[in-house]
């Protein structure tokens, strides 16, 4: 593989032509990763690192500035936080480097995945990817009423966020994957807007981001009436 990169297992995704000469390449377990940036005419270019996954998804980690913390944005989220004039067209506004030239996503074979599990998506309630869609949440600390986002992508991440909701205690200091205190700031009101939807970067809730009960936000072994009553209907 080009680059010098270690192909044990993302090399499976993409063919070594098709990677050819593409700046930043790195490889993990089920993902790709590269350079990538959307450019402004008024702000330049914003960069950033592109992860390609095998199941469809696309996560942009944002290095448009050394203390900018913006992660796991989907491209259209990026395209927007870049200051892009003419958003909402990610898959030709979004580049990464091939053979030192900026090449538009829609022009590389990037998106090939993305556009598979697009295709075979019921669009109710589900991601790109097929599966359950769980938009951002927030919690709100205890002791200092700053309200805290929490991620819900996995089971694991679901249940930190159940438990935290039903904890009338819960402080900042208990977040176990961010280190946070009471006197960290708050997320700034141009960020919470963004809460993870795959229709649009700014919804306020809909029937692609916000579910009702599924089984990975919903827990057999939860006492809490919203639990025993998904359990009890799933089994009828």
């Amino acid at each position: 593989m080009e680059n010098g990169v270690d192909t044990e297992s993302g090399s499976m995704m993409f063919s070594e032509e098709e990677l050819r000469e593409v700046s930043g390449l790195k490889i993990g377990e089920d993902f790709i990763e590269v350079t990538c940036g959307c450019t402004s005419h008024r702000y330049g270019d914003a960069v950033g690192k592109l992860r390609v996954f095998s199941n469809g998804d696309l996560e942009i980690t944002c290095e448009c500035t050394p203390g900018c913390n913006e992660e796991k944005l989907t491209p259209a989220a990026f395209e927007k936080h870049s200051g892009r004039e003419t958003a909402r067209k990610w898959k030709n506004n979004v580049w990464v480097i091939v053979n030192g030239e900026k090449v538009s996503l829609s022009k590389t074979a990037l998106l090939k995945y993305y556009n598979q599990a697009s295709k075979s998506s019921n669009g109710t309630q589900r991601s790109h990817n097929g599966r359950v869609c769980h938009r951002d949440e927030f919690v709100c600390c205890s002791r200092c009423n700053k309200e805290r986002r929490f991620r819900l992508r996995t089971k694991e991440e679901c249940r930190i966020h159940h438990d935290a909701l039903a904890d009338v205690n819960w402080k900042c200091s208990d977040l176990p994957y961010d280190r946070i205190t009471c006197d960290d700031d708050e997320e700034r009101a141009s960020r919470r807007v963004y809460r993870g939807c795959i229709r649009s970067p700014t919804c306020k809730g809909c029937t692609s981001c916000v579910c009702f009960g599924c089984e990975i936000c919903r827990f057999t072994d939860c006492s809490c009436q919203t639990c025993i009553d998904f359990t009890r209907n799933a089994k009828a």
